[in-house]
């Protein structure tokens, strides 16, 4: 199945910047649209100040290839496109060749729902330029949200503490397109469930909800308001109770929930949107259980976030579900994460493969060279540190080709790419595994596609693999990611030579 069709019913080649055609055309022009190249997607910085961050969205990126191309719509529009001169863009030979084109690259990715650091490619483009260079913005596009949102539930998940998240953002989301990518995923990161119809139906999430306070104040009063409910759905029974006095709609919700025990069902649960959370749930508690209720549960809504649940559980409110809209849809208090897409390699006329490197005046936004993989190092069952190598220098453990330059087949050192008296060797003895792996070759999707709940149990489990100290929420510690030694003087060495500092 393709969602993104489903949604679309249409391909999306044109969800692009223009720069990314008029390069095209460039690539085209010039005679070097079949030059081979090699980019990378990455990110910067963990978001909310965090120690880590889900890779989220390759479901959706391959949606988008497996269906990409230019319907005959979409070159018509291409070339209504005038320059300055009020002269068309591009030339009819050019569309023809869009409109003919099919991808051709292969693509590596991180599984998604893998937990990822700063600097390691989560995607890994390679093919004809042109066609490398028309996919960055969707894929900028699709990667960088859906983690962000992922990452925030995950952390807002992890204050819960085992308590189900329920996603209630649809109203508060950035469009219909960010509602639906953020309800997948919210729940790829944890969430139980969402309030989004349309994303359970197009994901397969569970979908839960309550009623509004219009359904109360519809009514003379509130305890008729919950009859009527429960008498027209009397197996979804969670009543909103805090319409007027929350304490009393509380007493009211317990006496619709005896009139539902004497018909053999039960009142689920009751929701609180707005007071004093702690105080309040603490107070509906003692009610309910003094009613006999104890198996109806609490949840509580209003604008909450990790921050927020956990100052709650400090206080010892008496919530058991947790209703999350605002703050994670719209990943309240950083609303991008800044992932990049940068070229890496090219091959040249010769079939020699030449590493490039973008320079910049912030270290940190200097490129890292070559054709890139990384490798996640273990140590009983847990990961120990992530070593970014350029594959053109050979794999970790390799027999040295060239030992004047060539990695330690033995004892390989990764250095820290900001401070390079920080380096860490990692002994042959531990496991390690490469992150990257085939999901496209020449075009066409390979391997297989999980459902998303499967994805989900698997992002739960990486989350669970990393020592406590890099899940924790502040302060966290700093996972070791570093470059592996060869390949760090190699981009030492291309950015002196593009400096002219060389020695």
């Amino acid at each position: 199945m393709n969602r993104l069709h489903d949604i679309y019913r249409t391909p999306l080649a044109l969800l692009t910047d223009l720069y990314q055609l008029t390069m095209a055309y460039g690539y085209w022009q010039s005679g070097r649209a079949q030059r081979e190249a090699v980019f990378h997607l990455s990110f910067r910085s963990h978001p909310f100040h965090g120690g880590y961050t889900l890779a989220a969205g390759l479901g959706c990126v391959l949606d988008y290839l497996d269906d990409f191309h230019f319907a005959a719509d979409d070159i018509a529009y291409l070339a209504t496109l005038t320059g300055s001169d009020d002269r068309r863009l591009f030339e009819p030979d050019f569309l023809k060749y869009l409109g003919d084109l099919r991808l051709a690259c292969d693509v590596d990715a991180v599984p998604e729902g893998t937990v990822v650091f700063p600097h390691e490619p989560l995607l890994r483009v390679r093919g004809p330029i042109l066609h490398c260079q028309i996919l960055e913005s969707a894929l900028l596009n699709i990667v960088n949200y859906q983690s962000l949102i992922a990452t925030k539930a995950a952390r807002i998940c992890t204050a819960a503490a085992g308590d189900p998240v329920v996603e209630f953002g649809l109203r508060r989301a950035q469009g219909i397109d960010g509602a639906l990518a953020a309800s997948r995923a919210a729940y790829l990161g944890g969430c139980a469930a969402t309030s989004n119809v349309l994303a359970g139906k197009l994901y397969g999430i569970p979908v839960k909800g309550t009623h509004a306070h219009s359904w109360v104040m519809s009514f003379d009063d509130e305890l008729t308001a919950f009859e009527t409910y429960a008498a027209a759905m009397p197996n979804n029974c969670v009543f909103l109770v805090d319409t007027y006095d929350t304490l009393d709609g509380v007493r009211n919700a317990i006496t619709v929930a005896q009139q539902l025990r004497r018909t053999g069902h039960k009142l689920v649960g009751i929701r609180l949107d707005s007071g004093d959370l702690a105080y309040l749930s603490i107070e509906a508690r003692r009610l309910l259980d003094e009613a006999g209720l104890k198996d109806t549960a609490i949840m509580a809504t209003n604008d909450l976030d990790e921050a927020t649940i956990v100052s709650l559980k400090a206080q010892g409110a008496a919530i058991a579900v947790w209703g999350v809209g605002t703050r994670l849809v719209t990943a309240y208090d950083q609303p991008a994460l800044g992932g990049v897409y940068k070229l890496g390699a090219v091959r040249s006329a010769s079939g020699a493969w030449e590493p490039r490197v973008k320079l910049s005046e912030q270290a940190v936004k200097t490129s890292i060279p070559g054709i890139l993989q990384v490798r996640r190092y273990h140590q009983a069952g847990h990961p120990v540190a992530d070593m970014i190598y350029n594959e053109l220098q050979g794999k970790p453990g390799d027999t040295p080709v060239n030992p004047n330059n060539a990695m330690n087949p033995n004892n390989t050192v990764m250095v820290d790419p900001f401070d390079p008296l920080r380096r860490r060797s990692l002994p042959a003895d531990h496991t390690a595994a490469d992150l990257l792996v085939p999901v496209v070759r020449q075009g066409k999707i390979v391997g297989d596609r999980p459902p998303l709940g499967d994805v989900r149990e698997f992002a739960a489990k990486q989350i669970g693999s990393f020592h406590a100290g890099v899940r924790r929420l502040l302060n966290p510690h700093q996972y070791p990611v570093g470059l592996e030694k060869s390949l760090y003087e190699l981009r030492t060495q291309l950015v002196l030579e593009a400096r002219g500092t060389m020695a």
